[in-house]
């Protein structure tokens, strides 16, 4: 941990000044290295108040997603203890991969401020602006056969929706199976990506994207969104991943017990707003129109097409859209 990042967590957790005599006997340094810590801090956007008579005090952080910021008061066992950060990165999912191949511990969390080379499902790209959003990949060992990796996204998008729901008050409901829409147009996109032997799991690699505070989006993404543009204010990123990791952590060291989706699937079911509409199934560019009436508890889709015949979808097959929009 950089000297800086010491000094912050020692100020986090200080109500009123500290002296940097006082400071500097805590971390075992010199007055001086304090000093040049507090000068780097207030370069990154901190507000730290300073005076001669009573020392220094934190009154203000800037909306970073550094390890610092996040792990500070962290609830969580395993997931987010080790962070990977980076300002600029090619993809999020790629640095997750190598460090998974290297031996990474499950839990270990890469976050960029800005991929040059974000991807999303069925080999799109996504758009990861500097400083604005969530760009994030978890890397996951659970125990369970390759075929049910998916019902990790669903996991992961159930956790992101209620997240979203509880920071920011907006409405915000899953499109089957790995996007999260408010008002009808998507603010987050989950990509579940795994290096597998035939009956067992070397890795996973979650990958999240989560558009929080840009302003706008091009003519050509009709369908992109952002929190702050829906809720017409600015969100904080980090409390949004820190509120993700504890409550995903929480479904998913359920799930490790029990892997099947039945013990969040009412939940799963209120939040989804594929469900009980038709909606078209685009499959090798030819559309199907069906009605999309249920989830496995596998987590595939279940619809019914216009002839009556009933079909199960899982999430590699198809992409799924409304009849009208996106949704």
């Amino acid at each position: 941990m950089e000297m800086k990042d010491k000094v912050l967590a020692f100020l986090k957790e200080q109500e009123e000044y500290r002296s940097g005599e006082e400071i500097s006997q805590k971390l075992g340094v010199t007055r001086a290295a304090i000093w040049k810590a507090i000068k780097k801090l207030q370069a990154d956007g901190y507000e730290i108040e300073s005076s001669t008579k009573k020392g220094y005090k934190l009154l203000s952080s800037p909306n970073v997603i550094t390890p610092s910021e996040i792990k500070h008061n962290l609830c969580t066992e395993v997931l987010g203890q080790d962070i990977y950060y980076k300002g600029e990165i090619d993809s999020t999912n790629n640095q997750a991969k190598v460090l998974a191949r290297e031996g990474a511990k499950e839990g270990h969390l890469i976050i960029a401020e800005h991929q040059s080379q974000g991807k999303g499902r069925l080999g799109r790209s996504w758009q990861s602006p500097a400083g604005t959003g969530i760009w994030m990949s978890l890397i996951l060992r659970p125990h369970i056969l390759p075929k049910y990796a998916s019902q990790l996204t669903l996991i992961a998008g159930l956790s992101m929706c209620e997240v979203i729901q509880e920071i920011t008050g907006l409405e915000a409901k899953i499109k089957w199976p790995n996007d999260i829409v408010v008002n009808g147009k998507k603010v987050c996109g989950i990509l579940t990506e795994m290096s597998a032997e035939m009956e067992s799991i070397n890795y996973i690699i979650l990958g999240i994207g989560v558009n929080v505070n840009m302003a706008y989006f091009p003519e050509e993404l009709p369908y992109a969104s952002s929190l702050a543009i829906e809720g017409k204010k600015e969100y904080s990123r980090k409390a949004i991943i820190k509120a993700f990791l504890e409550k995903f952590e929480i479904d998913y060291k359920v799930y490790k017990k029990q892997p099947d989706l039945t013990p969040i699937m009412e939940r799963y079911e209120k939040n989804c707003i594929t469900l009980n509409r038709k909606v078209k199934l685009l499959v090798s560019h030819e559309e199907v129109i069906a009605k999309a009436t249920g989830i496995s508890n596998e987590g595939e889709l279940l619809v019914t097409l216009e002839d009556g015949t009933m079909k199960v979808v899982s999430s590699g097959e198809v992409s799924v859209r409304g009849l009208y929009d996106y949704v």
